[in-house]
């Protein structure tokens, strides 16, 4: 109550964040003492944040262009697979979560400037679950537009499946002459409470077997059993998040004000509010999926210098506050020292 009384939705970075942790709080306290259940609760949040950020709606675009994660950790991923298909003619890129799909019109320039090896095709496969297909098919068409505008022979396909557990290597069209790239982006994340799901798309990107896989997630641990340490790691990096708002956005702000309110009340209360099943907000750190990811005979491919130069070249475009390290090989891209996003590169044996 004494928190509840002292924070505010638009005051200050710290009022605002204690605001929805307070939210959370109450929320936990009026379940665990029976006064809500977790159904009625449940019955009054069908909001999907997942879902909803597919839509690319003007509040999640600014989050995209006006904070400096996603933009950083999009170049750098488009520098790493632009690197590792330099020498390949024929180039096919399978992203598991397309989007907007910006980063392949940074991949497209630079096949463009390719004169002693220029593109015989690019092929673009975006993989799509539920029911988002026409907003694969709107990028799938945007991308075509500009590929044809810069010259570059171009094809766009759409793996459609209802779950991931539907997920084949026989749904991909597969040319054994073209060099494979996956890009997987905050995507995996979202499996980590289905494991089986999880399982399957990494079996089948084994079987599929690229030249690369180009790996952006949130470096976060908001998967611990441990509700204490859940809050405290939740609590770091949603300040982070807040504070940056902050330098990057107005106060008043009518997207920065949705962002907060909406997707980041909803991960906060996921977070610190419900338990088991029902929480279904959750990340891992890099050493977690490096684990993993070594269950399937991948081992970590350092960035290099020209990688991490454009990650700072970026981040240039926003208020200083940008902070950069390294774990083992993988980037992590931060505010203000607390990491926020990780983006690593990965190579099957």
């Amino acid at each position: 109550s004494h928190c509840e009384s002292l924070s505010s939705k638009t005051g200050n970075p710290v009022k605002r964040i204690v605001h929805y942790f307070a939210e959370a709080l109450r929320q936990r306290i009026d379940t665990e003492t029976g006064r809500v259940s977790s159904k009625d609760l449940q019955k009054g949040q069908p909001f999907d944040p997942e879902e909803a950020a597919k839509e690319l709606t003007p509040a999640i675009l600014a989050f995209v262009e006006d904070l400096p994660f996603c933009k950083v950790a999009q170049f750098t991923a488009a520098q790493a697979i632009i690197e590792d298909v330099a020498e390949a003619k024929r180039i096919h890129i399978i992203d598991l979560e397309i989007r907007k799909g910006g980063q392949w019109t940074i991949v497209m320039q630079a096949l463009q400037l390719r004169h002693e090896c220029p593109i015989e095709l690019l092929k673009i496969t975006a993989v799509e679950s539920g029911t988002t297909r026409h907003i694969a098919e709107d990028t799938g068409q945007r991308l075509k537009d500009y590929a044809q505008g810069l010259n570059i022979p171009f094809s766009f396909n759409i793996v459609m499946v209802s779950g991931m557990l539907h997920l084949r290597e026989d749904l991909f069209e597969i040319d054994p002459e073209e060099t494979i790239a996956v890009y997987s982006p905050y995507c995996l994340r979202t499996k980590l409470q289905q494991s089986d799901q999880l399982e399957t798309i990494m079996r089948v990107i084994r079987t599929i077997s690229p030249d690369v896989m180009v790996v952006a997630e949130i470096e976060a641990n908001h998967n611990s059993k441990s509700f204490v340490n859940r809050f405290v790691e939740a609590l770091f990096s949603f300040s982070a998040f807040f504070d940056c708002f902050e330098a990057c956005m107005k106060g008043d702000e009518k997207n920065r004000m949705i962002i907060e309110s909406l997707y980041f009340s909803h991960g906060i209360r996921n977070i610190v509010a419900a338990e088991g099943a029902e929480r279904d907000s959750r990340s891992v750190k890099i050493d977690v999926w490096r684990a993993f990811f070594s269950r399937f005979g991948m081992v970590e491919k350092e960035l290099s210098k020209l990688c991490l130069f454009q990650a700072d070249l970026v981040a240039k475009r926003f208020p200083s506050y940008s902070t950069f390290d390294k774990n083992g090989h993988c980037l992590l891209i931060g505010w203000k020292g607390t990491p926020i996003n990780s983006v690593s590169v990965w190579k099957f044996l």
